[in-house]
C-alpha cells in the first residue's frame, strides 16, 4: 500500500494530497509518528481544505500530547466538512483530555446524532458521565451500548461496576456474572464474585 500511494506523491496537488493523506493514515496506524507527521504536513500543504488531511494532521499532534493544537486542526477540518466523523470524534477526546468536559460531550453528542449506533461514541459518552459523577447517565448509555456489542465483557464489568457503587447487588451481580461468562480470566471480576458469594 505505501509502495503504490507513493507512486501518486508527483502528481497534481489533489491527488498529492490524497495519497499524502493515506500515507500519513498508515505509518500512523505503524506508529511511525516521524513520517505520519511528513506526509501530514504535504497533505495539508497540497490541499488545505483536505478535511481528512487536517484530521490525520489534528492526530499526529495529539500523539504528541499538544492536545490544544490538535484541537485546532480537528475544527478546521470541521470547518470545511461539518460532518467529518474523525475530526467530531476526535475533537470531543482531545476536548476530554483537556479536561474541557462539557465541550467534550457537547461534540459526542454531535457525533452520536450522525452515528447512533457506534460503539465508540456511546463508550466515550459513558465516560463523560462517570467522569461528570452521573452514574445514573452513566448507566444508560452503557446500556444502550450492550444492545450494539452485548458480548463486550469490559463494558459488562464496567456497567457492573456502576450497579455496585449504586448499592444494587443484584444488577451488578448480573452485568458481572455476564462479564465473567465472555472473559473468565478477569481477576477483578473474579474477585467481586467470590466476594459477593461469601456475603
Amino acid at each position: 500500500a505505501l509502495e503504490t500511494l507513493k507512486m501518486f506523491e508527483k502528481k497534481d496537488s489533489r491527488v498529492k494530497s490524497a495519497a499524502a493523506t493515506n500515507l500519513s493514515f498508515l505509518y500512523y496506524l505503524g506508529n511511525e509518528l516521524a513520517q505520519a507527521t511528513n506526509y501530514a504536513d504535504l497533505a495539508v500543504n497540497s490541499d488545505r481544505y483536505n478535511p481528512a488531511a487536517l484530521t490525520n494532521k489534528g492526530n499526529t499532534v495529539f500523539a504528541n500530547g499538544d492536545y490544544e493544537k490538535a484541537a485546532e486542526f480537528y475544527k478546521e477540518a470541521l470547518r470545511n466538512d461539518s460532518l467529518c466523523t474523525e475530526a467530531l470524534y476526535n475533537l470531543g477526546l482531545a476536548y476530554k483530555k483537556l479536561n474541557r468536559i462539557d465541550e467534550a460531550l457537547d461534540f459526542l453528542l454531535k457525533l452520536h446524532a450522525i452515528l447512533p449506533n457506534s460503539a465508540q461514541v456511546l463508550y466515550q459518552i459513558a465516560s463523560i458521565y462517570e467522569i461528570m459523577e452521573d452514574p445514573n447517565q452513566a448507566i444508560e448509555w452503557l446500556l444502550q451500548l450492550i444492545s450494539v456489542v452485548p458480548t463486550d465483557p469490559h463494558v459488562l464489568s464496567k456497567l457492573g461496576k456502576l450497579y455496585d457503587n449504586e448499592g444494587d447487588k443484584s444488577q451488578a451481580f448480573h452485568y458481572y456474572y455476564e462479564s465473567y461468562r465472555y472473559f473468565p480470566s478477569n481477576i477483578e471480576v473474579i474477585e467481586w464474585l467470590g466476594a459477593y458469594y461469601i456475603d
